[in-house]
This record gives structure tokens, C-alpha cells and sequence, in this order.
């Protein structure tokens, strides 16, 4: 029963430890017999220990920047420069821009949040590495 309830309170840290889009993948179990208040002391230690090496805390909420919305008006605006070579030359350019503008501004939030998965993949990897070297067994 105990055992059970130790893994059960692992899994529940590991979970709110990994809040956010990528949620923490590390769960432990005691292989020294460990009491829940080792267990429970251990566990601050280490995740106090995995954020001083990365620089990542994942109980905070994560800090990415939101996607700026689609730009409209493109076409008005290259409308109104191309109208000495016609009014649908300058639309479709402005049209153009403003598609290039938005898939930038996409590309960059993918990045961002693919860089903050690495980081949350780094914590996970000191965290695991510091309860593994206090004894518990590390998946």
C-alpha cells in the first residue's frame, strides 16, 4: 500500500512539476526503501537542483511570446502604392507581403516553443539524474 501511494504521489509531482505544453517525464520509485518524507525532501532537492543547472522551472508558467495575429490590410495599402500601374498589381503585392509577414510571424512561434520543449527536456534530464544518484529507480 505504501509503495502504491509513493508512486502515486511521484506521478502526481512529476505532473505538476512538468505543467505547461510539455509536461515533465520523469517518474521515480524508491529502491533504498525510502520513507514519503525522503522521498518528498528528495524530490525539492532535486527539482531545486535540475532548475539551478538549466535555468528552467517548469512550475512557473512558461513565458513565450504569442503569435501576432495575421496582418489584413495588406492589400489596401499596395493597392494604394501600385495605383499608377493598376490597382490589382498593387493588391496582389500588398497580398504577398502580408502572407510572407504571417508565415514568418508562424515559423517564429514554432521555434519558440520548440526551444522551450529542449529546455523542459533538459530539466527533466537533471532531474532524473539527481534522483537516480539519490537512489530511486528513473523512468
Amino acid at each position: 500500500m505504501a509503495r502504491a501511494w509513493m508512486m502515486a504521489v511521484s506521478l502526481g509531482l512529476a505532473l505538476v512539476i512538468g505543467g505547461g505544453p510539455a509536461w515533465a517525464e520523469v517518474i521515480a520509485y524508491p529502491k533504498k526503501g525510502q520513507s514519503q518524507e525522503q522521498f518528498q525532501k528528495d524530490q525539492f532537492d532535486c527539482h531545486n537542483w535540475a532548475k539551478g543547472q538549466t535555468g528552467v522551472d517548469p512550475t512557473k508558467p512558461q513565458q513565450s511570446a504569442a503569435a501576432p495575429p495575421p496582418q489584413q490590410g495588406g492589400a489596401v495599402k499596395g493597392a494604394a502604392r501600385g495605383a499608377a500601374v493598376g490597382a490589382a498589381v498593387g493588391a496582389a503585392g500588398g497580398r504577398m507581403r502580408q502572407n510572407q509577414q504571417n508565415q514568418q510571424a508562424a515559423e517564429a512561434q514554432q521555434q519558440a516553443q520548440a526551444q522551450q520543449q529542449q529546455a523542459v527536456a533538459q530539466y527533466d534530464k537533471a532531474y532524473g539524474a539527481c534522483l537516480d544518484g539519490k537512489g530511486y529507480a528513473v523512468k
